[in-house]
Protein backbone atom coordinates (compact mmCIF):
# COMPACT_ATOMS: atom_id res chain seq x y z
CA UNK A 1 0.00 0.00 0.00
CA UNK A 2 1.73 3.29 -0.56
CA UNK A 3 1.89 6.41 1.17
CA UNK A 4 -1.35 7.95 -0.47
CA UNK A 5 -3.55 4.77 -0.49
CA UNK A 6 -2.46 4.68 3.47
CA UNK A 7 -3.24 8.28 4.23
CA UNK A 8 -6.43 7.94 2.41
CA UNK A 9 -7.25 4.76 4.42
CA UNK A 10 -6.99 6.72 7.48
CA UNK A 11 -8.95 10.03 6.64
CA UNK A 12 -12.06 7.66 5.82
CA UNK A 13 -11.68 6.02 9.15
CA UNK A 14 -11.91 9.44 10.46
CA UNK A 15 -14.45 10.66 8.45
CA UNK A 16 -16.49 8.01 9.06
CA UNK A 17 -15.95 7.92 12.64
CA UNK A 18 -16.96 11.55 13.09
CA UNK A 19 -19.95 10.59 10.92
CA UNK A 20 -21.13 7.48 12.53
CA UNK A 21 -20.68 8.91 16.14
CA UNK A 22 -22.90 11.83 15.20
CA UNK A 23 -25.86 9.25 13.78
CA UNK A 24 -26.01 7.48 16.68
CA UNK A 25 -25.68 10.39 18.93
CA UNK A 26 -27.22 13.38 17.43
CA UNK A 27 -31.48 11.95 18.09
CA UNK A 28 -30.69 11.61 21.54
CA UNK A 29 -29.03 15.18 21.96
CA UNK A 30 -32.16 16.47 19.87
CA UNK A 31 -34.80 14.71 21.82
CA UNK A 32 -32.78 16.31 25.15
CA UNK A 33 -32.45 20.04 23.53
CA UNK A 34 -36.42 20.06 22.13
CA UNK A 35 -38.61 17.43 21.75
CA UNK A 36 -39.19 13.83 20.38
CA UNK A 37 -41.03 15.25 17.23
CA UNK A 38 -38.00 17.34 15.92
CA UNK A 39 -35.40 14.72 17.12
CA UNK A 40 -34.34 13.62 13.22
CA UNK A 41 -34.48 17.51 12.54
CA UNK A 42 -30.42 17.67 12.88
CA UNK A 43 -29.57 14.78 11.72
CA UNK A 44 -32.13 15.74 8.46
CA UNK A 45 -29.96 18.82 8.05
CA UNK A 46 -26.63 17.15 8.22
CA UNK A 47 -27.89 15.23 5.51
CA UNK A 48 -28.92 18.20 3.70
CA UNK A 49 -25.14 19.85 3.86
CA UNK A 50 -24.07 16.13 2.37
CA UNK A 51 -26.31 16.15 -0.65
CA UNK A 52 -25.98 19.96 -1.33
CA UNK A 53 -22.47 20.07 -1.23
CA UNK A 54 -21.77 16.99 -2.92
CA UNK A 55 -21.36 18.39 -6.51
CA UNK A 56 -19.36 21.82 -5.53
CA UNK A 57 -16.50 20.52 -3.85
CA UNK A 58 -16.28 17.93 -7.09
CA UNK A 59 -15.71 21.38 -8.92
CA UNK A 60 -13.62 22.64 -6.29
CA UNK A 61 -11.52 20.03 -6.20
CA UNK A 62 -11.33 20.37 -9.96
CA UNK A 63 -10.05 23.51 -9.71
CA UNK A 64 -7.65 23.58 -6.62
CA UNK A 65 -6.80 19.98 -5.95
CA UNK A 66 -8.15 17.66 -4.07
CA UNK A 67 -5.39 17.61 -1.35
CA UNK A 68 -6.73 21.41 -0.37
CA UNK A 69 -10.14 20.63 -0.23
CA UNK A 70 -10.07 17.36 1.71
CA UNK A 71 -7.98 19.83 4.38
CA UNK A 72 -10.75 22.27 4.12
CA UNK A 73 -13.45 20.01 4.27
CA UNK A 74 -12.25 19.02 7.68
CA UNK A 75 -11.71 22.15 8.94
CA UNK A 76 -15.21 23.17 8.19
CA UNK A 77 -16.41 19.43 9.88
CA UNK A 78 -14.24 20.80 13.09
CA UNK A 79 -16.18 24.11 13.25
CA UNK A 80 -19.36 22.00 12.58
CA UNK A 81 -18.68 20.26 15.68
CA UNK A 82 -17.51 22.89 18.02
CA UNK A 83 -20.62 24.57 16.64
CA UNK A 84 -22.30 21.50 17.83
CA UNK A 85 -20.52 20.78 21.11
CA UNK A 86 -21.57 24.60 21.68
CA UNK A 87 -24.74 24.02 20.94
CA UNK A 88 -25.17 21.09 23.59
CA UNK A 89 -23.38 23.06 26.31
CA UNK A 90 -26.12 26.06 26.26
CA UNK A 91 -28.89 24.00 25.52
CA UNK A 92 -29.62 25.69 21.96
CA UNK A 93 -31.23 23.15 19.37
CA UNK A 94 -31.29 25.78 16.84
CA UNK A 95 -27.33 26.18 16.95
CA UNK A 96 -26.93 22.34 17.53
CA UNK A 97 -29.34 21.95 14.12
CA UNK A 98 -27.38 24.12 12.11
CA UNK A 99 -24.15 23.19 12.51
CA UNK A 100 -25.12 19.37 10.95
CA UNK A 101 -24.92 21.36 7.72
CA UNK A 102 -20.94 22.15 8.17
CA UNK A 103 -20.63 18.06 9.24
CA UNK A 104 -22.71 16.91 6.40
CA UNK A 105 -19.79 19.04 4.62
CA UNK A 106 -17.18 17.03 6.22
CA UNK A 107 -19.19 14.14 5.04
CA UNK A 108 -19.49 15.53 1.41
CA UNK A 109 -15.63 15.74 1.43
CA UNK A 110 -15.31 12.33 2.80
CA UNK A 111 -17.47 11.04 -0.47
CA UNK A 112 -14.27 11.47 -2.87
CA UNK A 113 -11.35 9.56 -0.88
CA UNK A 114 -11.92 6.55 -2.55
CA UNK A 115 -12.21 8.50 -6.14
CA UNK A 116 -9.06 9.89 -4.80
CA UNK A 117 -7.02 6.52 -4.53
CA UNK A 118 -8.31 5.29 -7.91
CA UNK A 119 -6.46 8.41 -9.36
CA UNK A 120 -3.42 7.52 -6.85
CA UNK A 121 -3.13 4.21 -7.97
CA UNK A 122 -1.73 2.28 -11.19
CA UNK A 123 -4.43 1.56 -13.65
CA UNK A 124 -4.22 -2.68 -12.59
CA UNK A 125 -4.64 -1.52 -9.54
CA UNK A 126 -7.65 0.90 -8.80
CA UNK A 127 -10.21 -1.71 -7.65
CA UNK A 128 -7.63 -2.17 -4.84
CA UNK A 129 -6.98 0.72 -4.24
CA UNK A 130 -10.62 1.89 -4.00
CA UNK A 131 -11.78 -1.46 -1.98
CA UNK A 132 -8.35 -0.59 0.85
CA UNK A 133 -9.84 3.06 1.36
CA UNK A 134 -13.26 2.26 1.92
CA UNK A 135 -11.72 -0.41 4.51
CA UNK A 136 -11.19 2.41 6.56
CA UNK A 137 -14.73 2.19 7.75
CA UNK A 138 -14.01 -0.94 9.61
CA UNK A 139 -11.72 1.16 11.97
CA UNK A 140 -14.58 3.48 12.33
CA UNK A 141 -16.85 0.69 13.31
CA UNK A 142 -15.11 -0.25 15.89
CA UNK A 143 -13.91 3.19 17.00
CA UNK A 144 -17.13 4.88 16.51
CA UNK A 145 -19.21 3.08 19.52
CA UNK A 146 -16.16 2.79 21.67
CA UNK A 147 -15.85 6.65 21.67
CA UNK A 148 -19.61 6.93 22.33
CA UNK A 149 -18.85 4.53 25.14
CA UNK A 150 -16.01 6.51 26.74
CA UNK A 151 -17.21 10.17 26.36
CA UNK A 152 -21.40 9.98 26.78
CA UNK A 153 -21.10 10.86 30.34
CA UNK A 154 -17.46 12.11 30.71
CA UNK A 155 -18.84 15.92 31.13
CA UNK A 156 -22.18 16.98 31.10
CA UNK A 157 -24.43 17.73 29.30
CA UNK A 158 -24.54 14.01 27.80
CA UNK A 159 -22.16 14.08 24.75
CA UNK A 160 -20.42 17.12 25.30
CA UNK A 161 -17.30 15.54 25.68
CA UNK A 162 -18.31 13.36 22.47
CA UNK A 163 -18.54 16.43 20.01
CA UNK A 164 -15.11 17.73 21.56
CA UNK A 165 -13.17 14.96 21.37
CA UNK A 166 -14.92 14.42 17.06
CA UNK A 167 -12.99 17.87 16.73
CA UNK A 168 -9.72 16.32 17.15
CA UNK A 169 -10.76 13.64 15.26
CA UNK A 170 -11.78 15.90 12.39
CA UNK A 171 -8.64 17.91 12.86
CA UNK A 172 -6.61 15.00 12.45
CA UNK A 173 -8.29 14.51 8.95
CA UNK A 174 -7.25 17.49 8.13
CA UNK A 175 -3.46 16.65 9.11
CA UNK A 176 -3.77 13.84 7.03
CA UNK A 177 -4.78 15.56 3.79
CA UNK A 178 -2.07 18.12 4.13
CA UNK A 179 0.57 14.63 3.87
CA UNK A 180 -1.02 13.83 0.96
CA UNK A 181 0.91 13.76 -2.49
CA UNK A 182 -1.76 13.61 -5.10
CA UNK A 183 -1.95 14.05 -9.36
CA UNK A 184 -3.60 17.29 -10.10
CA UNK A 185 -6.66 16.50 -11.85
CA UNK A 186 -7.08 17.27 -15.28
CA UNK A 187 -9.68 20.06 -16.16
CA UNK A 188 -12.12 20.23 -18.45
CA UNK A 189 -12.10 22.09 -22.14
CA UNK A 190 -15.20 23.61 -22.60
CA UNK A 191 -14.76 23.70 -25.99
CA UNK A 192 -14.63 19.89 -26.23
CA UNK A 193 -16.44 18.84 -23.27
CA UNK A 194 -19.25 16.67 -24.13
CA UNK A 195 -22.73 17.15 -22.97
CA UNK A 196 -24.74 15.14 -20.79
CA UNK A 197 -26.93 13.74 -23.25
CA UNK A 198 -24.00 12.50 -25.13
CA UNK A 199 -22.14 10.63 -21.81
CA UNK A 200 -25.71 9.21 -20.70
CA UNK A 201 -25.43 6.87 -24.22
CA UNK A 202 -22.77 5.37 -22.47
CA UNK A 203 -24.38 1.92 -21.65
CA UNK A 204 -21.11 1.64 -19.05
CA UNK A 205 -21.33 4.84 -17.28
CA UNK A 206 -25.37 4.51 -16.80
CA UNK A 207 -24.95 1.38 -15.46
CA UNK A 208 -22.20 1.88 -13.10
CA UNK A 209 -24.46 5.36 -11.58
CA UNK A 210 -27.14 3.57 -11.17
CA UNK A 211 -25.80 0.68 -9.74
CA UNK A 212 -24.56 2.95 -7.33
CA UNK A 213 -27.85 4.74 -6.51
CA UNK A 214 -29.59 1.26 -6.05
CA UNK A 215 -27.07 -0.58 -4.10
CA UNK A 216 -26.32 2.33 -1.06
CA UNK A 217 -30.29 3.41 -1.04
CA UNK A 218 -31.32 -0.41 -1.10
CA UNK A 219 -28.86 -0.75 1.90
CA UNK A 220 -29.79 2.33 3.61
CA UNK A 221 -33.22 1.15 3.54
CA UNK A 222 -32.78 -1.64 5.08
CA UNK A 223 -30.52 -0.90 7.46
CA UNK A 224 -32.08 2.22 9.14
CA UNK A 225 -35.56 -0.09 9.41
CA UNK A 226 -34.01 -2.38 11.12
CA UNK A 227 -34.14 -1.25 14.57
CA UNK A 228 -37.79 -0.79 14.31
CA UNK A 229 -38.76 -4.24 12.73
CA UNK A 230 -36.68 -5.87 15.46
CA UNK A 231 -38.52 -3.61 17.86
CA UNK A 232 -41.83 -4.93 16.33
CA UNK A 233 -40.46 -8.09 16.59
CA UNK A 234 -40.42 -8.01 20.78
CA UNK A 235 -36.18 -7.61 20.00
CA UNK A 236 -34.46 -5.34 22.90
CA UNK A 237 -31.99 -2.38 21.94
CA UNK A 238 -28.90 -4.36 23.01
CA UNK A 239 -29.50 -7.20 20.21
CA UNK A 240 -30.66 -4.88 17.71
CA UNK A 241 -26.84 -2.44 18.47
CA UNK A 242 -25.23 -5.85 18.22
CA UNK A 243 -27.63 -6.55 14.61
CA UNK A 244 -25.94 -3.57 13.27
CA UNK A 245 -22.55 -3.43 14.85
CA UNK A 246 -22.26 -7.36 12.72
CA UNK A 247 -23.73 -5.49 9.50
CA UNK A 248 -20.73 -2.50 9.41
CA UNK A 249 -18.62 -5.29 9.92
CA UNK A 250 -19.86 -6.61 7.27
CA UNK A 251 -19.94 -4.10 5.29
CA UNK A 252 -16.39 -2.61 5.22
CA UNK A 253 -14.38 -6.06 6.30
CA UNK A 254 -14.89 -7.81 2.65
CA UNK A 255 -12.13 -4.61 1.44
CA UNK A 256 -9.50 -6.11 2.26
CA UNK A 257 -9.77 -8.51 -0.60
CA UNK A 258 -12.79 -7.24 -2.68
CA UNK A 259 -9.96 -5.30 -4.76
CA UNK A 260 -8.47 -8.56 -5.23
CA UNK A 261 -11.28 -10.43 -5.99
CA UNK A 262 -12.46 -7.39 -8.77
CA UNK A 263 -8.86 -8.32 -10.56
CA UNK A 264 -9.34 -12.09 -10.67
CA UNK A 265 -13.00 -12.42 -11.64
CA UNK A 266 -13.91 -9.29 -13.28
CA UNK A 267 -15.98 -6.02 -11.82
CA UNK A 268 -19.41 -7.45 -13.22
CA UNK A 269 -19.30 -10.80 -11.93
CA UNK A 270 -18.78 -8.98 -8.60
CA UNK A 271 -20.89 -6.59 -8.88
CA UNK A 272 -23.32 -9.18 -10.17
CA UNK A 273 -22.20 -11.34 -6.66
CA UNK A 274 -23.39 -8.36 -4.39
CA UNK A 275 -27.17 -8.52 -6.06
CA UNK A 276 -27.13 -12.06 -5.11
CA UNK A 277 -25.96 -11.65 -1.74
CA UNK A 278 -28.49 -8.49 -1.59
CA UNK A 279 -31.21 -11.38 -2.87
CA UNK A 280 -30.08 -13.73 -0.01
CA UNK A 281 -30.56 -11.48 2.47
CA UNK A 282 -33.98 -10.51 1.42
CA UNK A 283 -35.12 -14.10 1.25
CA UNK A 284 -33.52 -14.36 4.56
CA UNK A 285 -35.95 -11.93 5.77
CA UNK A 286 -38.97 -13.86 4.48
CA UNK A 287 -37.76 -16.76 6.56
CA UNK A 288 -38.67 -15.57 9.71
CA UNK A 289 -37.90 -12.65 12.50
CA UNK A 290 -35.98 -13.87 15.17
CA UNK A 291 -32.71 -12.83 16.29
CA UNK A 292 -30.56 -14.97 13.92
CA UNK A 293 -32.74 -14.11 10.75
CA UNK A 294 -31.77 -10.44 11.45
CA UNK A 295 -28.01 -10.81 11.61
CA UNK A 296 -27.91 -13.41 8.78
CA UNK A 297 -30.10 -11.26 6.39
CA UNK A 298 -27.50 -7.89 8.13
CA UNK A 299 -24.52 -9.60 7.46
CA UNK A 300 -25.19 -10.69 3.85
CA UNK A 301 -26.52 -7.21 3.52
CA UNK A 302 -23.63 -5.60 4.15
CA UNK A 303 -21.30 -8.05 1.96
CA UNK A 304 -23.53 -7.64 -0.83
CA UNK A 305 -23.07 -3.73 -0.43
CA UNK A 306 -18.92 -3.70 -0.27
CA UNK A 307 -18.92 -6.06 -3.69
CA UNK A 308 -21.70 -3.96 -5.57
CA UNK A 309 -20.69 -0.39 -4.46
CA UNK A 310 -16.67 -1.25 -4.94
CA UNK A 311 -17.37 -2.34 -8.23
CA UNK A 312 -20.09 0.27 -9.17
CA UNK A 313 -16.87 2.68 -8.48
CA UNK A 314 -14.44 0.87 -10.11
CA UNK A 315 -16.77 0.94 -13.04
CA UNK A 316 -17.27 4.65 -13.04
CA UNK A 317 -13.77 5.22 -12.88
CA UNK A 318 -12.88 3.27 -16.16
CA UNK A 319 -16.37 5.00 -17.60
CA UNK A 320 -15.47 8.64 -18.62
CA UNK A 321 -12.42 10.66 -19.52
CA UNK A 322 -10.18 11.92 -16.89
CA UNK A 323 -10.91 15.96 -17.34
CA UNK A 324 -14.63 14.64 -16.81
CA UNK A 325 -13.92 12.84 -13.58
CA UNK A 326 -15.24 15.98 -11.61
CA UNK A 327 -18.54 16.15 -13.25
CA UNK A 328 -19.19 12.66 -13.48
CA UNK A 329 -18.51 11.97 -9.75
CA UNK A 330 -20.25 14.97 -8.10
CA UNK A 331 -23.38 13.98 -10.57
CA UNK A 332 -22.84 10.52 -9.23
CA UNK A 333 -22.42 10.84 -5.67
CA UNK A 334 -25.17 13.47 -5.38
CA UNK A 335 -27.81 11.04 -7.29
CA UNK A 336 -26.70 8.77 -4.48
CA UNK A 337 -26.92 10.54 -1.18
CA UNK A 338 -30.10 11.97 -2.95
CA UNK A 339 -31.09 8.51 -2.65
CA UNK A 340 -29.65 7.41 0.58
CA UNK A 341 -31.62 10.21 2.00
CA UNK A 342 -34.77 9.92 0.74
CA UNK A 343 -34.73 6.05 1.63
CA UNK A 344 -33.69 6.94 5.42
CA UNK A 345 -36.65 9.62 5.38
CA UNK A 346 -39.42 6.90 4.09
CA UNK A 347 -38.00 3.53 6.01
CA UNK A 348 -39.93 4.26 9.37
CA UNK A 349 -42.98 4.94 7.50
CA UNK A 350 -42.89 1.76 4.74
CA UNK A 351 -41.90 -0.31 7.88
CA UNK A 352 -44.66 0.97 10.28
CA UNK A 353 -47.50 0.67 6.91
CA UNK A 354 -46.11 -2.48 5.11
CA UNK A 355 -43.95 -4.31 7.29
CA UNK A 356 -40.82 -5.92 7.70
CA UNK A 357 -40.96 -8.91 5.11
CA UNK A 358 -42.90 -6.84 2.81
CA UNK A 359 -40.69 -3.78 2.65
CA UNK A 360 -37.56 -6.38 1.89
CA UNK A 361 -39.71 -7.77 -0.99
CA UNK A 362 -40.27 -4.39 -2.62
CA UNK A 363 -36.62 -3.67 -2.12
CA UNK A 364 -35.88 -6.85 -4.24
CA UNK A 365 -37.20 -5.39 -7.62
CA UNK A 366 -34.37 -2.34 -8.18
CA UNK A 367 -32.13 -5.07 -7.52
CA UNK A 368 -33.26 -7.51 -9.97
CA UNK A 369 -33.54 -4.56 -12.51
CA UNK A 370 -29.73 -3.36 -11.85
CA UNK A 371 -28.85 -7.57 -12.20
CA UNK A 372 -30.76 -7.53 -15.61
CA UNK A 373 -28.94 -4.43 -16.84
CA UNK A 374 -25.56 -6.03 -15.51
CA UNK A 375 -26.36 -9.01 -17.12
CA UNK A 376 -27.53 -7.14 -20.53
CA UNK A 377 -23.57 -5.15 -20.16
CA UNK A 378 -21.65 -8.00 -20.16
CA UNK A 379 -22.58 -8.70 -23.28
CA UNK A 380 -21.89 -5.55 -24.57
CA UNK A 381 -19.59 -5.67 -27.29
CA UNK A 382 -17.44 -2.72 -26.39
CA UNK A 383 -17.25 -3.84 -23.38
CA UNK A 384 -13.76 -4.97 -23.88
CA UNK A 385 -12.47 -1.64 -24.95
CA UNK A 386 -12.15 1.64 -23.59
CA UNK A 387 -15.34 2.49 -21.82
CA UNK A 388 -14.77 6.15 -22.83
CA UNK A 389 -16.54 6.69 -25.83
Amino acid sequence: MNRNIFLLTLSQAAMMTTISLVLSSSALVATQLSSPDLATVPLAVQYLGTMVMLYPMAKLMERFGRSVIFCSGALLGAVGLAGAAFGVWIGSFALFSVAGFLIGAFGAVGQYYRFAAADAAPVERKSQAISWTLAGGLLAAVAGPMLAQWTKDTLTPAFFASFLVLIGVALLSALLALGLRLPPMIRADKQTQRSWAVMARNPVLVMAVLSGVVGYAAMNLLMTATPLAMMCSGLGFAQTALVIQWHVLAMFAPSFFTGTLIQRIGIIPVMLLGCLLNLGSIAVSQVGTELAHFEAGLILLGIGWNFLYVGATSLLTESCRKEEAARVQGLNDTLVFLGVTTATLFSGVMVNSLGWQTVNLYVAFPILIVMVGLVRLMNWPHLSRLHKE
